[in-house]
């Protein structure tokens, strides 16, 4: 997912286990009810014995606001980590990294051919204003995000559902009505749902734990249109809390949703998110009592080391600099985009710019991420991705300029997010540019939000991108590069890239679908359709009195329902 695809894998893999953290977040939303209505008992909350006279209250400094909070069109790590607050799945990451129910009542009935799941709601499942789940919130949520007419770029992820595909590819309101119809997910009765798959997902539980896959009300989501999912008001859910305020540019706030089908395990009241962008102003906050939570940098990293605010979350996450193609026909020249891949010095970019547990990109894929089999896609795939080499560099940028007919590069901008270590990074690949290439670029830093819109559409010469893995499997990262797709923001195109895509996606010999992904890795970072520069890992500070908070390493940032302050 955006710093967030779409066809299925019939391969069974298992998803690696998030980081736990400790010591040793409607509509105009109403005030949370005096008593929760769900049952008491979890098997996975902290236990009482957790909870104090302390205030559970924390302050959270968050980097980037949710550009919108609707299910069906988000694609932001921001807008999940907030939606996965205030609303919730069939299912639940929980710290180990796997699927625990959520507003199910248990695990789904699968049948033999893995193609039927059949899945109860829980009889105290309600949204945050009291009325009860059903089966049919899911089933319209389905139908919405696969509608073309919403633009979910993430409808992929729901075309795994039988007859999903035709539904986003209906013209006309008529055709998208037959195919929602003949749609593969039905509601057998107010609590019980039932999904068709077109083929074996064997992680599918847990994607049903993904937001894309959360229920909505129709009533809500027509109420406000366009405008739902933009506003505090204009957004409701089913989860642990409530999104009670937003103040655009400036904070968010979630407060316990005592209508929470497990209300009585979860210890946070509130949850202040302030959007502070400058890691020194948020490790001021963190220094004077004002956030519980905050990121820092290379710098700030060494005046906490050995300390036990001192965490480090490694993530399945990639950076880089995605090309526009299509439109820049500078860019359509393969040797260019290898010569200002092979330009960056990208140990020296993490060790410089980042320092905080970073390591420089081997592939595409980031390490630790599952190759479907068993085993580690980096270690099956080795390293793919061309080496640090300015000379070649040079040499490669001569030639593209020589096949092009031209005596020097354009000016072009490279567009990256307005934040202080993002500001950072693109004036250091520039000054790689200048001093390996002797080519001058435009640094472009806007914020979160403009950039994932111009990405979207399309509107870029260059941008530095993140992506982080919605499941544990390598088709999270290479199926967005297939011609056409949701997210080939940078129109990369090669035929044998997609055959080898389209072939792991239905292969279902672990052995050969692993050959399959890492041939086709192979193929993109030799094009250079993208330019990977490094596999992330975060730095924060986390006051020693707060106790299980997840930090996932894919996913939504952070997990709060589990959260207390000793």
């Amino acid at each position: 997912m955006k710093a967030t695809k779409w066809v299925s894998t019939a391969v069974a893999l298992t998803l690696m286990g998030t980081v736990a953290v400790g010591c040793g977040s409607n509509e105009a939303a109403p005030s949370p009810s005096a008593s929760p209505s769900g049952d008491a008992k979890s098997t996975t909350a902290p236990t009482a014995s957790t909870a104090s006279a302390k205030p559970q209250e924390i302050k959270i400094n968050y980097p980037a606001e949710p550009p919108v909070m609707d299910s069906s069109i988000a694609t932001a790590a921001a807008a999940f980590t907030f939606i996965s607050a205030f609303n919730e799945g069939l299912y639940r990451i929980d710290k180990d990294g796997k699927a625990t129910p959520g507003l199910a009542k248990d695990f789904p009935k699968i049948s033999a051919d893995g193609l039927t799941y059949t899945i109860d709601i829980r009889d105290d499942a309600n949204w945050s204003d009291g009325q009860p789940v059903k089966a049919q919130d899911f089933v319209y949520a389905y139908k919405r995000t696969l509608d073309p007419a919403t633009k979910g770029q993430y409808s992929f992820v729901v075309a795994w559902i039988k007859g999903g595909e035709a539904v986003t590819k209906a013209k006309t309101p008529e055709e998208v009505k037959a195919a929602q119809d003949a749609l593969g997910v039905k509601a057998l009765s107010d609590k019980q749902l039932e999904i068709k798959l077109e083929r074996p997902v064997a992680f599918f539980t847990s994607m049903l734990a993904f937001a894309t896959y959360f229920p909505q009300r129709e009533d809500i989501v027509k109420k406000y249109g366009d405008k739902f999912g933009a506003d505090a008001d204009k957004v409701i859910g089913a989860g642990p809390f409530i999104l009670s305020k937003w103040d655009h540019g400036q904070s968010l706030e979630l407060v316990k949703n005592d209508k929470y089908w497990d209300a009585a395990n979860v210890k946070l009241t509130k949850a202040t998110v302030n959007i502070v962008k400058d890691t020194n102003t948020g490790l001021n906050l963190y220094e004077t009592d004002a956030a519980d939570l905050t990121e820092i940098t290379r710098d700030q990293l060494k005046l906490y080391a050995g300390k036990p605010d001192n965490l480090s979350n490694p993530e399945l996450r990639n950076a880089y600099i995605l090309f526009q193609i299509k439109k820049v026909p500078a860019l359509a020249n393969k040797k260019i985009r290898q010569a200002l891949g092979m330009a960056i010095d990208r140990q020296a970019l993490v060790d410089a710019v980042l320092g905080n547990g970073s390591v420089p990109s081997t592939g595409l894929v980031p390490a630790g991420t599952s190759d479907g089999a068993g085993g580690d896609f980096r270690k099956a795939a080795g390293d793919t991705q061309p080496k640090y080499d300015p000379v070649k560099a040079k040499q490669l940028f001569q030639e593209g300029l020589q096949e092009l007919g031209m005596t020097a590069l354009p000016k072009m901008k490279l567009n990256g997010d307005d934040t202080e270590v993002a500001k950072k990074s693109l004036e250091f690949i520039l000054s790689q540019w200048k001093q390996n290439l002797g080519y001058e670029a435009e640094a472009n830093p806007v914020p979160f939000a403009l950039r994932i819109d111009l990405s979207a559409k399309h509107d870029f010469d260059m941008v530095l991108s993140l992506w982080g893995a919605d499941y544990n499997d390598p088709m999270t990262f290479l199926d967005m590069w297939v011609t056409g797709g949701d997210f080939d923001e940078g129109d990369y195109s090669n035929p044998q890239y997609d055959a080898l895509v389209k072939q792991a996606q239905t292969e279902t010999d672990a052995g050969k679908r692993t050959k399959a992904m890492v041939d086709a890795e192979k193929i993109l970072m030799e094009d250079q359709g993208v330019a990977p520069l490094y596999f992330r890992s975060r730095a924060f500070l986390k006051k020693p009195n707060i106790e299980g908070l997840i930090m996932p390493s894919f996913g939504e940032d952070w997990e709060l329902k589990w959260t207390s302050v000793k």
